[in-house]
């Protein structure tokens, strides 16, 4: 996992909007530090530094070391509200965590071995039905991505969360169906060409095959992907 950040801040005195709103032309941003079986601690931290660490990618999966009093409290960021007109942070939530603790948290997937995959090579397309994974992780093994191995992989194959080995400390949050990451697509160009290919060896469209049956490679995402893409649409 990434290097834990660290965050500078300064406990807040007074609560509500017209104090929030005073910060902000401080150039600070309202947040607040909570669970681990305490009470919610109000603090502010400076914009621009939120700014930055924000860029970096990777800040909402870090561990952030909050120095807030002369001690350092260990956190998770869980949600950062920006102004929708200027796209600046309005205000920050982080959860305390303790050494044991697990969390929920999205990770990113990144594919490797693309060259090694027949259907790649091919011209088939990687449809990404999934560009992050639920995870349930050990607070202090949070992974940067997971890395999916396309090897061998055809046009019309599926990879789903059952074929993945997470990391260590990590275990998929959703774990009542094996549900689809992506699949292997054929491109409309390529599927011109093997339906070509397949009139001229059969002499007429659908000879050989029964009524209503499609070619594997003229099939789009499986059912499970569909109901996949349907259920991130909603």
């Amino acid at each position: 996992m990434s290097d834990a950040l660290t965050l500078p801040a300064e406990t807040r005195e007074r609560a509500g909007k017209g104090a929030s709103r005073a910060l902000r032309r401080e150039g600070r941003v309202p947040a607040v530090i909570y669970g681990g079986k305490e009470e919610a601690l109000p603090i502010h931290v400076e914009q621009k530094e939120l700014i930055r660490q924000l860029g970096t990618g990777h800040f909402m999966n870090s561990i952030v070391m909050i120095e807030v009093g002369g001690k350092k409290v260990r956190t998770l960021p869980k949600d950062v509200a920006f102004d929708p007109v200027k796209d600046w942070p309005l205000h920050a939530d982080f959860l305390r965590l303790s050494k044991d603790s697990k969390i929920e948290v999205d990770i990113p997937v990144v594919f490797i071995n693309e060259e090694e995959s027949p259907g790649l090579k091919k011209g088939g397309v990687l449809n990404v039905v999934r560009h992050e994974l639920e995870l349930i992780c050990e607070s202090d093994k949070i992974p940067d991505e997971i890395e999916i191995d396309v090897t061998g992989k055809e046009v019309g194959d599926s990879i789903h969360i059952s074929e993945i080995t997470l990391p260590a400390g990590s275990t998929s949050a959703i774990t009542d169906r094996d549900f689809t990451i992506a699949t292997l697509v054929a491109p409309s160009a390529l599927k011109k060409s093997e339906d070509e290919a397949g009139e001229g060896e059969e002499g007429q469209t659908g000879e050989g095959m029964e009524a209503g049956e499609t070619a594997a490679t003229e099939q789009g995402p499986d059912a499970d992907a569909a109901k996949e893409q349907q259920e991130k649409s909603d």
